[in-house]
């Protein structure tokens, strides 16, 4: 089970943008309309820089008020108003001599494409299309990204903002390299509301296996292993685990939950796990009708994580190495990895984004899951199972371990822009990202830079010498 292979020659999907060449200050903006939420992300660049890496800046990020455009399945209009507010903020910094030629682009991802499952599918793009295009934007189209797309372009974002992918072009050349290093390249950890994703470079190409995607990127082709794992997202992880531990319960009334924490109670409808294709509405064992359950805390680590690795299917791997769960193939892991959206957020409420080893986090973790409701200082009490749902992802389904654990690093920032697939996707569809390499680096040897070295240093001995002399007299 994988993906369809795919070659993608980034900055050369589509013509030039028609800007190119004229100077001055570029805009862009990007709407990620996830599952959960939705935000808005304006980007600017020097015009003259334009090809060159590590030259976009956030100028602005903007969080839509409410949930996921999804959410408005049975009232679309409102999916597309609820983007006003954010769109009217954008225009508030871009200047209006510049606002007719800035791309715009709604991607949505995890939560529209559960959402497709639905007969008849709702209006939602078209109507959040309708209100894009009543801005003085160039408005570039709404849809619905693939789980391989958002974790590729994810990968991309987090390289391009590191530097990852021209930082090492020069020392290649210099060292008669073929190829980049996988080493020097970061692989992408997604968790959304939905779905999650995983991204790297493998150690062997997978295009021959069927199982990979191609990138051109500044002269060299990246070939990558993406995956995405439809209702692994965590708030679908806590529906789906919240009916196992109903329907396997011997009550049907009152459910311990052992994630939530010692007093803490909460009533949910039968009902609601009919609504998502991830809990499977037609599942025999939930009863029918629109009975409540009462779910009650217990607060306990071990049995949180031992109900957390039921929700995935670690037998259909058989005895291959070279899967993760579910029966999809991995290869190994390698390098290190950025991880961002949920991993991070849940990770920084415990303050474990430091690089902690995995005995500390561990640790941590348990230390949260016993803490009762009344000694729960933030009342918030989904942390528990939210992280070690992290750990049960990391470390039994993308196969992490004590040592590959100090490859992950938990970052949602890189300088002054998010981490997310938002930034990938728009350098693509805009061609800022250039198939070859950059000009500032075309026509280097090795011979040539040594040659200009050993001319260097003769004249700063020669210099020194000639110093010295006239000194001396």
């Amino acid at each position: 089970m994988g993906f369809v292979p795919q070659t993608w020659v980034l900055g050369n999907l589509l013509a030039p943008w028609p800007w190119q060449g004229d100077s001055g200050a570029r805009y862009g903006m990007v709407f990620d309309a996830g599952s959960s939420h939705t935000s808005l992300f304006v980007y600017e660049w020097d015009s003259d820089k334009e090809n060159n890496t590590g030259v976009v800046s956030q100028t602005l990020s903007c969080d839509v008020q409410g949930q996921g455009i999804s959410s408005y399945a049975n009232n679309p209009p409102e999916a597309g108003n609820s983007l006003r507010e954010c769109l009217d903020k954008a225009l508030q910094i871009i200047p209006a001599e510049k606002q007719r030629d800035v791309p715009a682009y709604l991607g949505a991802t995890a939560g529209m494409r559960l959402l497709r499952y639905s007969q008849p599918p709702p209006q939602v793009l078209a109507e959040v299309a309708k209100t894009m295009q009543e801005y003085p934007v160039a408005f570039k189209g709404a849809r619905i990204l693939t789980g391989e797309e958002e974790g590729a372009y994810g990968w991309i974002t987090i390289n391009y903002l590191l530097d990852s992918f021209t930082k090492w072009l020069l020392g290649m050349i210099q060292e008669k390299e073929t190829h980049p290093l996988a080493s020097n390249i970061f692989g992408a950890l997604d968790l959304g509301g939905a779905s999650t994703q995983i991204t790297f470079m493998p150690e062997d190409s997978l295009l021959g296996q069927n199982e990979g995607s191609e990138f051109t990127l500044y002269g060299y082709s990246y070939n990558i292993y993406t995956h995405s794992y439809l209702c692994y997202g965590q708030n679908e992880m806590l529906k789906r685990l919240a009916k196992e531990l109903i329907v396997e319960s011997s009550s049907s009334t009152l459910v311990q939950h052992p994630c939530y924490p010692k007093g803490y109670t909460e009533t949910v409808s039968l009902s609601s796990f009919r609504a998502s294709p991830c809990t499977d509405g037609s599942d025999p064992r939930l009863a029918l009708g629109d009975s409540t359950v009462t779910l009650e805390g217990r607060g306990n680590a071990s049995a949180c994580l031992a109900a957390l690795r039921k929700l995935f299917n670690f037998s259909a791997c058989g005895h291959s190495q070279d899967c993760s769960f579910d029966g999809v193939y991995q290869p190994p892991l390698r390098g290190q990895f950025v991880a961002f959206s949920a991993f991070y957020y849940n990770f920084k409420f415990l303050n474990l984004t430091e690089g902690q080893p995995l005995a500390v986090v561990r640790e941590a973790i348990e230390g949260l899951c016993t803490r009762s409701w009344e000694d729960n200082p933030k009342r918030l009490p989904k942390y528990c199972a939210n992280a070690n749902y992290i750990l049960t992802l990391l470390l039994d389904a993308y196969k992490f371990n004590e040592t590959s654990w100090n490859n992950i690093i938990f970052q949602m920032k890189a300088g002054s822009a998010d981490v997310g697939w938002t930034l990938g996707y728009m350098l693509n569809l805009t061609n800022m990202v250039p198939a070859e390499a950059p000009a500032s680096l075309k026509g280097h040897r090795p011979s040539l830079w040594a040659a200009a070295i050993t001319f260097i240093i003769l004249t700063l001995i020669l210099g020194l010498a000639a110093l010295l002399l006239l000194l001396w007299l």
